[in-house]
């Protein structure tokens, strides 16, 4: 068995084998023990691209509380949220408050399940709001898809404003007098333009 050694054409020391540091889109990681953490988490945060990655402490959800060695990947542009209605009651299952001026397209998908009566309906929700700077305007009106089984179609899915806010919201409601309480579900994204 023969051993091959290849000298360096440059001075300096012998490159690492395994890396001293992970850059990042924002901010840098440097392993710890040649341990690197690397997460996975969604954001509301603006990035053309959909996906951004962190490093280091600008890591970590909420984003600034990573660890040094600590690489996160970050879905932007998304919105989520869970609630359960009770009876015929509206509750937002989003509530997405812009900071930027401009205008939000709004793609949502919302499954409800109804615990009472063991029904199912699912939701898809277009929608277009203008921020300007203190409150959100709806433009025109959200185009929806409607899936519901059974008595699930006296349920509904709507979007609204609220002064800044931008709501997702589920709709409930009463079968022969008796509450339905029903499980929301919403992930839903925007695209942002602005000045």
């Amino acid at each position: 068995m023969s051993q091959i050694i290849k000298p360096l054409t440059s001075s300096g020391p012998i490159p690492p084998i395994i890396p001293t540091e992970f850059d990042t889109q924002d901010g840098n990681a440097v392993p710890d023990n040649n341990i690197l953490l690397v997460y996975a988490y969604d954001t509301s945060e603006n990035n053309d691209n959909g996906i951004e990655t962190k490093g280091g402490i600008a890591g970590g959800d909420p984003p600034g509380t990573g660890a040094t060695n600590e690489v996160d990947i970050y879905l932007t542009n998304r919105l989520t949220g869970t609630v359960t209605t009770v009876g015929a009651t509206t509750s937002p299952i989003v509530t997405f408050t812009p900071s930027v001026i401009g205008t939000y397209a709004i793609e949502c998908r919302i499954a409800a399940y109804n615990t009472t009566g063991s029904l199912g309906a699912g939701y898809s929700v277009f929608g277009t709001a203008r921020f300007d700077g203190v409150n959100s305007n709806l433009c025109g009106t959200p185009d929806k898809i409607v899936n519901e089984e059974g008595a699930m179609s006296a349920a509904n899915v709507t979007m609204t404003v609220s002064g800044a806010n931008i709501l997702i919201n589920g709709l409930g409601y009463q079968l022969l007098g008796v509450d339905q309480s029903i499980n929301w579900s919403a992930v839903g994204l925007y695209t942002f333009v602005g000045v």
